[in-house]
């Protein structure tokens, strides 16, 4: 996988979670909606590769992590102190997925609150990142 991989990734699987969110499939949706900043995250770890450089194990051992907030201090982003207050809030709601997510069960509230801090078209943390893959 490379960066354009994860990149496509991510927006393929945000419009499934839009057709699972539209379908009233909530915790399938709300799944989704978590993987898709996953793969936003690793696009922007992707971003910070350098041709020919061999990568630190430990580093790359690493990447290979569902954590969100893991995922985002790797990317080099300390996501709290960057985001501007209002994707602030965004974030608080999205940083609690966990790979986990796909066990669980997830109600409407939750699949849409989960959407809309990764869409909103203003404040969306998938808007933020995209200006950062």
């Amino acid at each position: 996988m490379n960066r354009q991989d994860f990149q496509e990734l991510a927006l393929t699987r945000l419009q499934d979670a839009k057709v699972l969110l539209d379908n009233h499939q909530y915790s399938g949706a709300y799944y989704l909606s978590g993987y898709v900043i996953e793969c936003a995250l690793k696009a922007c770890i992707a971003k910070k590769t350098q041709q020919y450089d061999f990568p630190d194990l430990k580093s790359v051992r690493k990447i290979y992590t569902h954590d969100l907030k893991e995922l985002a201090q790797l990317a080099g982003y300390d996501i709290l102190e960057q985001l501007e207050l209002t994707y602030k809030a965004q974030w608080l709601i999205i940083k609690v997925w966990s790979e986990e997510s796909r066990y669980k069960k997830y109600n409407q509230k939750e699949a849409h609150d989960i959407y809309s801090a990764i869409t909103d078209p203003n404040h969306g943390v998938l808007q933020w990142l995209q200006q950062h893959w």
